[in-house]
């Protein structure tokens, strides 16, 4: 049986049961992570005619491209012929779309053009012929796609807009990706995330730089941000940090001079990838080598302590335990989302 949403002041954390096993994976895949709207990179990767990348959403396939009259489209990375991929790496300039399996053709906006060998097909007309679409929007130079049915993009922009300053990303310039492997489920990295609370136990350097004691977190409906003064002159300036997420599993860090992205990506049930990114305004890049050793000490002590809680939460011996209501507000936000999902999912079977 799915558990209920909770109360704030008697929550406990969600079933061990939804962080292993086949079964669960698949759902997730499914029914949250392909129908969740999220980042899947800069604009300025995708600035021009024939510019186009490759990701996964949910496990599916996909491929975003800029057309000759500068519209996003989005496809399933999906050939009609026999669903070989249309392009196997991320790309500029393109002219057509060129199945790398078996050279079908297609323009920037989808439609079937080319069909070597097929002249001897009777009735085959590709006038028809198109690929599969899925959403993309923009949001303040960043592009984001789904590949299912879910809240409107203009919902989640709105939200967006009140947790995270819609200029957020203005002059900012993409720098490079790292992609993190972790050794457990995406939902145990995700509700690491969501809370300080484990910063002054885990990452001592870290908590150095933030004001744990005015640590503040505030809710939307598909939204949460925590935030918190930081005060470092020497690497990140002083200003405010503020850790945003987006349901279900896109991560903003909005930072003096710089923003990070993160986008988890489930592999397995055991397994997840964070891709990582870093942009900075112009002139705080000359810091990228030092954000990047920082960064790689936060998220390898972020890796230890998930793989940590993912053996917790398989071990036969874990029942949920209470949050705290004033440190764990946004992984009770995050679970009762996924509760509602579960119990829905729960509902129709």
């Amino acid at each position: 049986m799915a558990d209920t949403p909770t109360r704030l002041e008697d929550a406990h954390a969600l079933s061990p049961d939804y962080y292993s096993g086949d079964s669960w994976h698949r759902f997730d895949q499914r029914h949250i992570l392909a129908a969740g709207w999220q980042i899947v990179g800069p604009s300025a990767q995708v600035a021009n005619s024939g510019d186009h990348i490759v990701r996964e959403i949910g496990g599916k396939p996909i491929l975003i491209v800029r057309n000759t009259q500068g519209k996003l489209n989005g496809f399933y990375n999906v050939c009609r012929h026999r669903a070989g991929p249309i392009a196997l790496c991320d790309g500029t300039g393109a002219k057509r779309l060129r199945c790398a399996y078996h050279g079908w053709i297609y323009d920037l906006d989808g439609q079937l053009k080319v069909t070597p060998q097929m002249d001897r097909a009777e009735g085959f007309d590709i006038s028809g012929i198109r690929l599969a679409p899925i959403e993309v929007a923009e949001w303040s130079g960043m592009v984001f796609a789904r590949a299912g049915e879910g809240p409107d993009f203009a919902d989640i922009r709105a939200d967006l807009d009140r947790v995270a300053p819609p200029d957020c990303l203005d002059g900012m310039v993409y720098h490079h990706t790292r992609i993190y492997e972790v050794d457990a489920n995406w939902k145990t990295y995700v509700d690491n995330y969501l809370e300080g609370y484990h910063v002054p136990v885990v990452h001592a350097g870290l908590n150095a730089l933030i004001e744990y004691d005015v640590y503040d977190i505030a809710l939307t409906q598909w939204a949460s941000v925590q935030s918190s003064p930081m005060t470092d002159p020497d690497l990140y300036g002083t200003g405010e940090a503020r850790y945003v997420f987006l349901y279900p599993n896109t991560m903003l860090n909005i930072l003096p001079g710089r923003v990070q992205t993160n986008r988890v990506v489930a592999i397995s049930d055991r397994k997840c990838v964070v891709e990582f990114s870093f942009y900075y305004r112009p002139g705080e890049e000359a810091k990228a080598d030092r954000d990047d050793a920082f960064s790689e000490e936060v998220q390898d002590e972020d890796r230890m302590i998930c793989e940590r809680v993912q053996q917790g939460l398989e071990s036969g011996s874990y029942t949920p335990g209470r949050l705290s209501p004033s440190q764990e507000s946004a992984v009770w936000h995050f679970q009762n989302l996924l509760r509602r999902a579960y119990a829905a999912a729960e509902t129709r079977d």
